[in-house]
């Protein structure tokens, strides 16, 4: 394991100056992701700093207006349990459920589970293949090499990586801000802005910098929220990453949609929100499969599946298609 020194934080302002000025130091709070990249050498910081003593950041809140404040160092599993989230906003809740187990959801922080990094093997294992992730310049090996869980849009010859989170996919589906304050002081980036795609620097997941602190995801009251459902696809049932997820929200007219929200996991290196189809979808009957499948089409024509794995792009359309009927069910 790699050796590092530990302190604890109790007062924000100074772990944001502290992080700014200390490029070796890295912030910790559940830690279920960054102790498994440390343990693979993949991420390797000299200093960790605990931030879980710093007051307000792990409530849960119901605004008035139907959205909801989500502290950053809430627990996956609180916000899970949280009967504001299931009644509001279900998708939510479901993608949370769907992730981990249950005693990593104990642990991990919603704030620490945004941020994630790939779970490429390439970039992962500790060997001497090709990866831009960890070696920037270095070449990407899955690009040629086993990509069956890779991406089929907006990757680049740099990295063909996907992005892990699945309740991620819902928070941009429900075009949620992530809230961050750092030494400029405090800013709210919509998510769907937050994780950047690889293009020439695939090191970067985020567009976070030195100093930037998760304070909370805020949600939107909207719509299509209560109808909404989140359906994650895998290799086996238990801990186990997507192949593709779909997170999808609906609002109706009787069986007419009037306006619908959809994205989809697994298949970019960020969530990866479908509006050419949320724009065809409008109006379309939730009985009318045809039609809904049509819709849907209309956002993977920029699809570019690799070697292994071309059958994302059906598995994707037909994941988003029972995503969407399953919501509309619950409108």
């Amino acid at each position: 394991m790699h050796p590092f020194a530990l302190s604890r934080a109790d007062d924000e302002a100074k772990a944001i100056a502290t992080h700014a000025q200390d490029p070796h130091l890295a912030f910790i709070a559940g830690g279920t992701d960054l102790i498994g990249l440390m343990k693979d050498r993949a991420q390797l910081p000299e200093r960790l700093l605990d931030i879980n003593g710093l007051p307000d950041m792990a409530r849960i809140e119901a605004l008035p207006d139907g959205g909801l404040r989500i502290g950053a160092l809430a627990r996956m599993s609180d916000v899970a349990a949280h009967p504001d989230v299931r009644r509001r906003f279900p998708v939510i809740a479901e993608g949370l459920l769907s992730a981990a187990s249950g005693q990593l959801r104990n642990m991990a922080s919603m704030g620490g589970n945004i941020m994630q990094r790939t779970r490429c093997a390439y970039f992962r294992d500790e060997d001497d293949l090709p990866c831009n992730k960890r070696r920037p310049g270095s070449g990407c090996a899955a690009l040629h090499g086993l990509n069956r869980n890779h991406a089929i849009f907006g990757w680049s010859d740099a990295c063909v990586a996907t992005n892990p989170s699945d309740v991620a996919v819902a928070l941009a589906a429900l075009d949620a801000t992530v809230v961050v304050r750092g030494p400029a002081g405090e800013r709210a980036i919509p998510f769907t802005d937050f994780h950047r795609l690889p293009g020439d620097t695939p090191e970067r997941d985020n567009v976070l910098g030195r100093g930037d602190l998760i304070v909370s995801i805020d949600v939107p009251a909207c719509a299509e929220g209560r109808a909404s459902h989140y359906l994650k696809i895998r290799d086996r049932q238990s801990y186990e990453f997507a192949l593709v997820s779909a997170a999808a929200a609906v609002a109706g007219d009787g069986p007419r949609i009037r306006s619908a929200r959809l994205a989809l996991g697994g298949v970019a290196h960020k969530p990866w929100r479908l509006t050419a189809a949320e724009a065809a979808l409008r109006g379309a009957s939730l009985a009318d499969s045809d039609a809904l499948r049509s819709a849907i089409a209309t956002s993977f024509t920029d699809a570019r599946p690799l070697a292994d794995n071309a059958f994302k792009v059906e598995l994707a359309q037909r994941v988003a298609l029972r995503a969407l009927q399953t919501a509309g069910a619950r409108a």
